[in-house]
């Protein structure tokens, strides 16, 4: 098994970018065998909405940018956050074991902020409430799952995967601060507050080796790669930038 990519994409990008850039991703998995961690953020407060979910939202997040994800569950307001991808070609031994690929994506993530201080661990329970049926919470940080990362109950990084021929996308957010558009949720920052964090950008560039070590013995940077932004651009026009994609 060969190493990995790490692409730091560390300018933020609008939605329809990030998206389009992780199906790119997705698509050299299977077509090339090549895997990649991606670490990047959002130009935008952005709501990215689950592959499943209804092109609504609540009302204070009306005015916010809209995209819709190629995985499933709850919409995921990206604002004062990280948000991280993964892509494992067929042949990597957790391409077809996706319990273990949370596991050890989520575990590389509690490493590397425990350094700072910041306490997370594995929900490894999933409550359900009783009695008939009971819609789930609009947003993803308002639900809960066995593979949560928590502090204290409180849900701070959720993920969610897509399996395209035998390869697999897992991504997932990181929420750093509470937004003010979404103010039940607070993030690490918030719980930990008398961590001193680094910038978010000095997080990001230690987040993906992290990442990429945990799932490779070695990784190489990811240049710029004309490529791989012709792939993100036929996405986006093809796809994300489409209203049919985004009402579905």
């Amino acid at each position: 098994m060969s190493g990995c990519r790490l692409f730091l994409d560390l300018p933020p990008h609008s939605g329809v970018w990030n998206m389009a850039t992780d199906e790119a991703l997705l698509e050299r998995a299977v077509h090339k065998g090549i895997a990649t961690v991606r670490i990047y953020r959002w130009e935008l407060p952005t709501v990215s909405l689950g592959y499943f979910q209804k092109n609504e939202v609540h009302e204070s997040l009306a005015n916010l940018p809209r995209v819709r994800r190629l995985t499933g569950g709850g919409a995921i307001l990206h604002h004062r956050e990280i948000t991280y991808s993964c892509t494992l070609p067929a042949e990597h031994p957790l391409a077809d074991e996706s319990e273990q690929l949370y596991e050890t994506i989520h575990a590389a993530i509690i490493n590397c902020l425990a350094q700072h201080g910041a306490a997370l661990e594995m929900r490894g329970t999933t409550v359900h409430a009783e009695g008939g049926f009971h819609a789930e919470p609009f947003l993803c940080f308002g639900r809960q799952d066995s593979r949560d990362l928590v502090v204290a109950d409180q849900k701070v990084v959720g993920s969610a995967q897509r399996r395209r021929r035998g390869a697999i996308l897992q991504h997932g957010s990181i929420v750093l601060e509470k937004s003010p558009f979404a103010t039940d949720f607070p993030g690490i920052s918030d719980l930990f507050s008398d961590v001193s964090w680094p910038a978010t950008e000095s997080l990001m560039r230690e987040l993906g080796p992290s990442l990429a070590t945990a799932l490779y013995p070695e990784f190489e940077l990811e240049e710029d790669n004309a490529a791989l932004t012709a792939e993100a651009e036929r996405w986006s026009t093809d796809k994300y930038l489409h209203l049919d994609w985004k009402r579905k």
